[in-house]
């Protein structure tokens, strides 16, 4: 199954060196090699925007550029917005405020039936309002 993945995550793996990440960041960075190892790994071009959004050095936001492009973004239809305005209201209803990118995320999710990996934890906010799955480490390699 697919596993569509936040910012959180690819910034973990790509922006950040290994020394500075947490067990969790480790865990998440460890999960997500095994992800693309697998096939199973899926950006949007708005993950992709945020990740290379706020990067001062040009070779920098050069090579991570770069390093993105071995990942096609996942065609974004107009129902896939339409989902994802639904959901926000869905989610407003219950008291819960998303942002536009994570909502976005999770009506993807949903309508293709695929897991989303984070390590923002707005999405286990979100999962008690809308039935998004959530992919944790350990969970590469099963179907």
């Amino acid at each position: 199954m697919n596993v569509l993945v936040d910012t959180s995550v690819w910034s973990s793996a790509l922006r950040r060196r290994a020394a500075h990440l947490d067990p969790a960041g480790e865990l998440n960075v460890a999960e997500l090699r095994e992800l693309i190892r697998e096939g199973r790994a899926r950006i949007i071009g708005l993950v992709r925007q945020e990740l290379l959004s706020g990067i001062k050095a040009p070779a920098q936001f050069g090579k991570l550029r770069e390093d993105l492009r071995s990942f096609p973004d996942e065609p974004i239809d107009t129902g896939d917005y339409e989902a994802a305005a639904e959901a926000s209201n869905a989610c407003r209803q219950k008291g819960l405020v998303v942002s536009v990118v994570d909502v976005l995320i999770c009506a993807i999710a949903l309508r293709r039936r695929w897991l989303v990996f984070s390590a923002d934890p707005d999405f286990q906010r979100i999962a008690r309002v809308l039935p998004i799955r959530l992919h944790s480490p350990g969970q590469a390699g099963k179907p």
